[in-house]
């Protein structure tokens, strides 16, 4: 046999090296189910990570209740950061998460307004009720109230104002919040009730108009994540840098009140 030359031979060995490695790096980039409301600020948060650690995590935005459902039913998310602390806690008890996690936020809500929309906003919701009453809103977004916490929190804030029944019939939902958000503003609806967070994104002000609602409309929007049994170095990683100054000052920026500081 033709002995290998040194050159061929570490050709060789680098070769090996990187088939060795290759699956390990591919399984160290974990997947994350994160709740709509978190689109803007979660992927700054990441980011964030990327640059202090070298460390990269996928992303997923959805509905919690939606996230709830797959998760129970075996999706492969290493971490899940919920907009309604409820479903973070059943994971707990259902076994699929190591504990009950950590308290990471409290979410707004915002009532926002295409630009040339005939809806006046104001913080007490008093335009909405006046374009009601004058037949200018026929159609207004919300997050679907059945698996998204916003859009629930957005019906509770609806029902404190005794403004849910004359909207009847005028609600088009989102699967989602982000979605909501998309109908209000680009969707042919005057109007909408969203995330405060997703409205503090640059990009927004652009297109919209939003004003902040008073958060005693509804229940809290505790948020809370969870770490799966199973997740790796790298999920467990980014759920400790979640709860550092770095990523909480990103959260702040984008209007979320943190844990004991409300």
């Amino acid at each position: 046999m033709k002995p290998i030359s040194p050159i061929s031979r570490r050709f060789l060995l680098i070769g090996i090296a990187l088939g060795a490695a290759t699956p390990a790096m591919a399984q160290d980039v974990p997947n994350i189910a994160a709740a709509a409301d978190l689109r803007v600020a979660l992927t700054d948060v990441a980011a964030a990570f990327k640059r202090d650690t070298g460390q990269e995590v996928k992303l997923t935005f959805g509905s919690s209740g939606t996230f709830f459902q797959q998760i129970q039913q075996g999706a492969p998310f290493q971490l899940f950061l919920s907009a309604d602390e409820q479903y973070a806690i059943d994971l707990a008890k259902a076994g699929k998460a190591v504990n009950a996690g950590k308290l990471y936020a409290i979410g707004r809500l915002a009532v926002v307004a295409p630009k040339g929309s005939p809806l006046t906003l104001d913080s007490n919701l008093v335009g909405l009720r006046s374009a009601l009453a004058r037949g200018q809103i026929t159609r207004f977004a919300i997050a679907n109230p059945d698996h998204a916490p916003y859009g629930e929190r957005a019906r509770e804030a609806l029902q404190h104002v005794k403004l849910w029944q004359p909207l009847a019939g005028k609600i088009v939902m989102g699967e989602n919040v982000s979605q909501a958000l998309q109908f209000a503003t680009a969707g042919g609806a005057q109007g909408g009730i969203v995330s405060y967070a997703l409205v503090l994104d640059p990009a927004f002000a652009a297109r919209a108009n939003y004003k902040l609602l008073p958060a005693t409309w509804h229940q809290p929007l505790r948020q809370r994540m969870v770490l799966m049994k199973g997740a790796n170095a790298t999920a467990q990683r980014f759920y400790a840098y979640v709860q550092q100054p770095a990523a909480r000052r990103i959260l702040v920026r984008y209007g979320f009140a943190l844990p004991g500081e409300r």
